[in-house]
């Protein structure tokens, strides 16, 4: 039996995350920190209402098997690049350090398609210095997950997402685009929690697109990125 720990898990992928490690008879305790209730109710949900801006308060509760991060935002919704970075990168920097620091064994990140720390799209940069960064860090296995436009049932829908992806469906036959086709996050989560208990082979696997949606339909993921 084990015990999973989420951040992000009000919003669309955390939301999934949970929920599934619930329905998962493999463990037993999944802990959730977040800076509201989710509304979710199950007698194995640890359920922590923290404020990520005072890490020490809480950080040494993040023990056990596994972390799973998913904590995101938009500029529109932070209000600045500063104010995204800080959610997107040093909430997620933070929490991992300190679960690394603790035991904590499997690291699993909701990353971005196009992540790259020397990009010059702020998006993308910011996405990839957090995958660089915790690659360092001293988990047994590091697992990211690099979707492209992420969908589904979200607490406030997103205009602009349900644009893009109505966009990228009208241009799917043009060279290259099937890689920023959109994806739900119910899918991502299920690949999520396959990889977290496929035996390990590689320290460090970063799942694209197509390996995420091939892991949730079980036919396993190919070509993938190792370290």
């Amino acid at each position: 039996m084990k015990i999973a720990n989420v951040i992000g898990a009000t919003g669309l992928v955390g939301r999934n995350i949970t929920q599934l490690l619930l329905a998962d008879a493999r463990y037993d305790k999944v802990r959730v920190f977040v800076r509201r209730p989710t509304g979710l109710t199950d007698p194995r949900l640890d359920e922590r209402i923290v404020d990520f801006e005072q890490p020490d308060h809480w950080s040494q509760e993040l023990t056990g098997d596994e972390l799973y991060s998913a904590l995101g935002t938009t500029i529109k919704q932070a209000g600045s690049q500063e104010a995204q970075y800080r959610i997107d990168y040093t909430y997620q920097w933070q929490a991992a350090e300190a679960a690394a620091r603790n035991g904590v064994s499997r690291y699993l990140l909701v990353s971005a398609s196009g992540a790259n720390a020397e990009s010059r799209i702020f998006y993308s940069r910011m996405k990839g210095e957090l995958d660089r960064a915790v690659a360092q860090l001293s988990f047994g296995q590091i697992l990211i997950f690099r979707p492209s436009l992420l969908v589904g049932e979200r607490e406030k829908p997103r205009r602009a997402e349900r644009f893009a992806e109505a966009a990228l469906k009208a241009v799917d036959w043009l060279p290259g685009i099937r890689r920023y086709q959109a994806i739900n996050g119910a899918t991502v989560a299920t690949a999520m929690i396959r990889a977290a208990n496929q035996p390990v082979t590689k320290r460090m696997c970063i799942y694209a697109l197509d390996e995420i949606a091939a892991l949730a339909r079980e036919d396993g993921p190919v070509n993938l990125v190792v370290a």
